[in-house]
């Protein structure tokens, strides 16, 4: 695509042409730099910057430029008045001072920036709350590990008051937006059986289970590994070659994990999806080789969503695959060991480039997949990569009110450049969390 961009005046702007404003979003009022121009007012919006040429791309534009014999100047005082219409408007009364016009030039840039600061403190606030809830819930995970062989039912209870506050929240937001968390949050050993919790539950909504089989679900999700506890570290967390020996003792921490959960009281349900997150629909999975018919609805969710989160987290020894890559891989080779119903909602639920994706976008710029919706799957939130704007002030985007700006391809990290990849900071862990519904407006209930 030939994107070679040409100086023209501001006044030979017209609908339909290609621009790039030369500055950073908090100079404007655009979503982006880059985009075809739709309306008559964005032009007197473009005009209103101070600015006397505008740059255009032909290739991608609709029409050339207006010719410049033609072009009209931007409107400025009115003329002298003849001393007839003169002395006609000394004997008129003065009309009634009229509203102030909008904002132009310097105030309007003000005003343009403080508005996106405001928004991007929404934003960190926003993403500072996940955070928050996801350290708070992994180290309530850790607490109830350590409680779980000692006093199993105080474990218990821990394990019901995490999975119910997280239900609730789950329950609490309108459509589902999965957000990306930063880097290193949460105490690493409690971030796989969390990550697996929160999914597992957004899952488990989008496909119409009621509250009480969220609850099972949460709780199958949360401690289907718990019972790694009993084994050596090498095996609890093991390399990707193991002997036939140390590959059988560590299949064994799924009827360990199962143990615990009887010993903590948890119900029959509970129990049974523990003991199939590693099962598979064709009879591939462990420890007793069921198919699709044997499994239960939470045993296929929890399945299917914890061998996602080990393909993006994967244990010592094993290359990690982007959250993209990790999809497609599921669906282009290993289609055959999930449910198709359970993947299809994933799948829809995560969208094609789920958070922590690092894309390259239609504009050529490059960004990183922040928060999926889950009822707009396809335009997700972005942080782009702009050297024009701090990082610290980076706003992310919402595709889904720029239409014209789209996803074209996924990258892994070592493809970007390196100011790229210092800026959007891909992580090395991918984990997430749903975001909170809208904390209640003062004298209302909360949800």
């Amino acid at each position: 695509m030939n994107n070679n961009s040409v100086l023209i005046d501001i006044h030979q702007l017209r609908v339909g042409m290609y621009i790039q404003l030369d500055m950073g979003w908090m100079r404007h009022p655009f979503p982006t730099s880059n985009f075809k121009v739709a309306s008559a007012e964005q032009i007197q919006q473009l005009r209103a910057l101070g600015l006397a040429q505008i740059r255009y791309v032909p290739s991608r534009s609709e029409l050339p430029p207006l010719d410049e014999s033609l072009a009209a100047p931007a409107p400025t005082s009115a003329p002298a008045s003849s001393s007839a219409s003169a002395s006609a408007s000394a004997s008129t009364p003065q009309a009634p001072a009229k509203a102030a016009p909008p904002l132009t030039g310097i105030s309007a840039l003000r005003a343009r920036r403080l508005a996106a600061l405001a928004l991007v403190n929404d934003q960190r606030a926003a993403l500072d709350r996940c955070d928050q809830r996801f350290s708070e819930v992994t180290r309530g995970y850790l607490q109830l590990a350590a409680k779980a062989p000692l006093d199993p039912r105080e474990a218990r209870a821990l394990a019901d008051a995490l999975v119910d506050s997280s239900v609730a929240e789950v329950l609490a937001n309108g459509d589902s937006a999965i957000q990306l968390l930063s880097q290193g949050v949460g105490a690493q050993p409690a971030m796989h059986a969390v990550n697996v919790m929160v999914l597992s539950l957004l899952l488990g909504r989008s496909l119409g289970v009621a509250r009480e089989g969220l609850l099972d679900i949460g709780k199958a999700a949360l401690l289907h590994d718990v019972g790694k506890q009993a084994l050596p570290f090498h095996l609890a967390e093991p390399t990707s070659a193991l002997s036939p020996i140390d590959r059988q003792r560590y299949q064994s921490h799924v009827d360990e994990s199962v143990g615990m959960a009887r010993r903590m009281g948890l119900p029959g349900p509970v129990q049974v999806a523990i003991a199939q997150h590693h099962e598979m629909a064709d009879g591939s999975g462990f420890p007793l080789g069921l198919h699709a018919e044997d499994l239960s609805r939470a045993g296929q969710i929890v399945a299917l969503v914890n061998h996602y989160d080990r393909a993006c987290n994967p244990l010592h020894g094993a290359s990690a695959l982007t959250p993209h890559e990790a999809l497609s891989v599921i669906y282009a080779q290993h289609k055959a060991r999930f449910d198709a119903i359970v993947l299809g909602a994933f799948i829809r639920m995560m969208g094609v480039y789920p958070p922590g994706s690092v894309v390259q976008l239609v504009n050529d710029r490059y960004a990183l997949v922040m928060s999926v919706n889950s009822s707009r799957p396809l335009r997700p939130r972005v942080l782009v990569h702009d050297p024009r704007v701090p990082k610290d002030e980076a706003l992310v985007l919402d595709l889904e009110t720029v239409p014209e700006l789209g996803i074209r391809r996924s990258l892994r990290p070592s493809q970007l450049p390196r100011d790229a990849l210092d800026y959007l900071a891909p992580r090395q862990r991918i984990c997430y969390f749903f975001e909170r519904a809208a904390e209640p407006a003062p004298g209302e209930a909360a949800p």
